[in-house]
């Protein structure tokens, strides 16, 4: 099964794997499970270091490095996934969250979230 992370299960996955939930743990543990990261979180993390946010304190270009050598596979952002933001219904208001629920519904993928509002959207989202 391919899973997309959520920006915070990747942050915790990649340098505080404690933080995950269980259920998280055993599904990134799976060797079935293909793990994705999305270019979206990428931007996020950069985006939000830059304004100093302590949650967000990870250098983007070494995580991104760390979750290719890892196994990991990067998910690109593309116009196909932008559009699909004008079918979402208004639950969330995060841009970042919004983008990683339309590219998991294009791709057909799950996206994994510990975020008890972005576990509303109808589709492809699985809270752990």
């Amino acid at each position: 099964m391919k899973l997309l992370l959520d920006t915070h299960l990747l942050l915790w996955a990649a340098g505080q794997p404690r933080r995950l939930p269980a259920a998280a743990r055993k599904l990134l543990a799976d060797a079935d499970n293909e793990l994705l990261f999305s270019a979206v979180s990428v931007w996020e993390i950069a985006i939000k270091r830059g304004l100093d946010r302590d949650d967000f304190q990870v250098d983007a270009r070494v995580l991104r490095r760390g979750l290719l050598d890892n196994g990991y596979v990067e998910l690109p952002m593309r116009s196909d996934h932008a559009v699909a933001i004008d079918g979402l219904p208004p639950i969330h208001k995060d841009p970042f969250d919004r983008m990683l629920i339309a590219q998991a519904m294009v791709e057909g993928i799950i996206l994994l979230t510990t975020d008890p509002l972005l576990a509303q959207y109808p589709g492809p989202v699985r809270r752990v």
